[in-house]
């Protein structure tokens, strides 16, 4: 059950091989086929099981049939609950073999969740994707830092942009969030948008370790809870 004012989160593993027949037949039609595109086996398990907890997580708040669900997208392609009606929104995440689920009522949320990579070459990246500012203070930590402070800045620009429902509509590098795992985590600046920063409310997860994950919701003062966490 979830109160007006509350968002909670569900953090479960995606490598559940005993679930994996019971999960995909929850599944639509095509959902089963979107899951034989991928090449991978493991990822094809992976995107069965993590779409089939989706469908339960929702059956559970909803108190129906997993399976009797129905989802649609939004034009940049976020998905929503088209029936039953319902006030509740919904966000998820998934990297490696976790998958971040966040729920609530009446309010935008998104969610990004991501394993920390410290071979990958994060000043590349961040001078291709970030803005100028988050550039600098990435460039500005010590070497040890940086993967970590990368990563923990993505998951609040995806979470943010996912939150929006808007994609990359709005690129990367015309808002700038805080950098880094120390700094307390929250919207600096929208091009063109001075009010943007105080729609939103950002909130460092701090779930598995070495994993990054945000969450950002409309508003502020709502309640975190957690459904469960491994």
């Amino acid at each position: 059950m979830l109160l007006p004012n509350e968002v909670q989160l569900w953090l479960l593993p995606l490598d559940q091989p005993g679930e994996v027949a019971h999960l995909n037949s929850l599944l639509a039609p095509e959902e089963q086929a979107r899951a034989q595109r991928f090449l991978r086996p493991d990822h094809q398990r992976r995107f069965v099981v993590g779409r089939g907890l989706l469908r339960t997580l929702l059956g559970h708040y909803l108190t129906i049939e997993p399976q009797r669900l129905k989802f649609a997208y939004s034009p940049h392609g976020k998905p929503f609950v088209s029936w039953p009606p319902t006030n509740l929104t919904f966000n998820l995440s998934h990297s490696n073999t976790l998958a971040l689920y966040a729920f609530t009522l009446q309010r935008a949320i998104g969610v990004d969740l991501e394993q920390i990579n410290n071979a990958t070459p994060v000043l590349r990246l961040a001078e291709r994707f970030l803005a100028p500012s988050e550039q600098l203070a990435l460039q500005n930590l010590p070497p040890p830092l940086q993967a970590e402070a990368f990563f923990t800045c993505w998951t609040r620009k995806e979470a943010y942009l996912k939150a929006r429902g808007t994609g990359l509509a709005l690129p990367l590098n015309r808002f700038a969030v805080a950098v880094g795992p120390t700094e307390p985590a929250r919207l600096l600046s929208v091009e063109g948008e001075p009010a943007e920063p105080t729609r939103w409310t950002f909130q460092a997860l701090n779930l598995a370790s070495g994993y990054a994950a945000t969450l950002v919701g409309e508003g502020s003062g709502w309640q975190l809870n957690y459904g469960a966490l491994l």
